[in-house]
């Protein structure tokens, strides 16, 4: 079985999910820090195509534009396969 993410229709509803991303500066979804998109993409801070249900365990969601996140390379390897683990963010103010 060929692997999914590398088919002509999955790399173009790739590129159009980065372009709207980087339009609406998007930032990473798992650390919420800016994602610079001029970087190039074997950056550890480039943007990266995540999956919030990932493919090893949602293959059927490979395609599917309302699964894709923005991330940055790092944060998406970290995070491996693992669940997305809402976070409140950054404080407003130091207590």
């Amino acid at each position: 079985m060929a692997n999914e993410r590398s088919t002509r229709r999955h790399k173009a509803l790739r590129a159009e999910f980065r372009q709207q991303c980087e339009n609406r500066r998007a930032p990473c979804h798992l650390c919420s820090q800016p994602i610079d998109y001029s970087l190039p993409k074997d950056h550890p801070d480039a943007f990266e195509n995540d999956h919030f249900y990932p493919f090893s365990t949602h293959p059927e969601l490979v395609d599917d534009p309302a699964n894709f996140r923005p991330s940055h390379k790092s944060c998406n390897s970290s995070r491996g396969n693992a669940e997305v683990t809402p976070t409140l963010g950054p404080p407003s103010e130091a207590w």
